[in-house]
């Protein structure tokens, strides 16, 4: 998942850096988990690595902080490569 933040998202995370943990806390309460998160310099804020069971529940997290106007998210659902290269193979 790929995150910019919002100027509001800025002021946020200025007055209260913490903010960051507590939201990965709510990602889990969504049904997903974040495995490992990273504050990168660019176009995007943070990459953050999401298991999650299903799109739905990845839609579900998108959703819920994208609505509330401090981040904008950009989820890139992807495949185990292993995974990629059986479903490619031929029979």
């Amino acid at each position: 998942m790929l995150s910019k933040l919002t100027s509001l998202g800025r002021k946020t995370i200025k007055s209260n850096p913490k903010r960051i943990q507590e939201v990965n806390k709510e990602v889990e309460a969504y049904g997903a988990k974040v495995i490992s998160q990273y504050a990168t310099l660019g176009p995007y804020d943070f990459v953050s690595i999401v298991e999650a069971p299903d799109n739905k529940a990845i839609a579900k997290v998108s959703v819920e902080l994208g609505s509330r106007g401090t981040i904008l998210l950009t989820t890139l659902p992807a495949l185990p490569l292993n995974e990629f290269v059986s479903t490619i193979k031929r029979k």
